[in-house]
């Protein structure tokens, strides 16, 4: 190799180390499945509002609220607003930046195309889950509340038990909904709009609807405050609730 060769390979070398040193880290952030649809959406829009990039990982609240409590590193997240009131209490989340983004009911999904049943009024529901061949949601869902208390309150919950298929997620649910081993899902309605092979027979009757409402939320141990607050700007902000919106959220009351 010649001298100017050389000597043109470290400098090439310098400028690419120099370019990766610039590069601007991730935002790391943990979200809830239950807005993981609008979410992806908005990430390329969300990434020019706040000049960063984002690594987002999605789970149940009830799962992430374990990842955080055991300390994994993260600087932004959106999850139920019980989880993040819990996690705030326990000094894992700042107190700033919390900020209600958007809610979902709870609905019945059936496969597209299937007969919708009627599920408007309580003997409807009834009978619509009595009549299942199977049913499924997940066992940690942030709908599942709602839900027990309403097999509980319909005083079904024996004859429901063998013909319930608890997952770890609704992806799963989804998926059994989707090879015809189960014939209705209950989840959040924000679940299940997006789904393209699903489709929502309809809210569960206003006795038992149990809103869920998503926040905001900041690691107190973050140095990205900066960008948090960008963050917490966008998805409170106009193009965000027309995203929400879509996918079957309705503003936080």
């Amino acid at each position: 190799m010649t001298r100017r060769s050389a000597f043109a390979a470290s400098l090439g070398l310098a400028v690419f180390t120099l370019g990766a040193a610039q590069a601007p880290s991730p935002i790391r952030v943990l979200a809830s499945n239950g807005i993981r649809a609008v979410l992806q959406d908005l990430i390329p829009e969300c990434e020019r509002a706040v000049g960063r990039p984002l690594a987002v990982e999605f789970g149940t609240s009830a799962s992430i609220k374990r990842k955080i409590e055991a300390n994994e590193p993260f600087d932004f997240t959106i999850l139920a607003s019980d989880v993040i009131d819990d996690l705030i209490r326990e000094g894992k989340l700042a107190r700033t930046n919390r900020a209600e983004i958007a809610r979902s009911g709870v609905g019945v999904g059936i496969r597209r195309g299937a007969s919708k049943p009627d599920i408007r009024t309580l003997e409807g529901m009834k009978q619509t889950l009595l009549n299942a061949t199977n049913i499924t949601y997940a066992e940690e869902g942030a709908s599942r509340p709602a839900i027990d208390k309403m097999i509980r309150d319909l005083d079904i919950a024996d004859a429901v038990k063998t013909k319930t298929s608890l997952t770890k997620s609704t992806d799963q649910s989804m998926d059994l909904l989707r090879r015809g081993a189960s014939d209705i899902v209950i989840t959040l309605i924000s679940e299940i709009v997006p789904v393209k092979d699903a489709e929502l027979a309809g809210p569960l009757p206003p006795s038992f609807q149990g809103y869920v409402t998503f926040s905001t939320g900041m690691s107190v141990v973050s140095k990205d405050t900066n960008a948090a607050q960008a963050l917490v700007r966008f998805v409170t902000g106009p193009l965000a609730a027309t995203a929400f919106k879509s996918k079957g959220f309705e503003p936080h009351k």
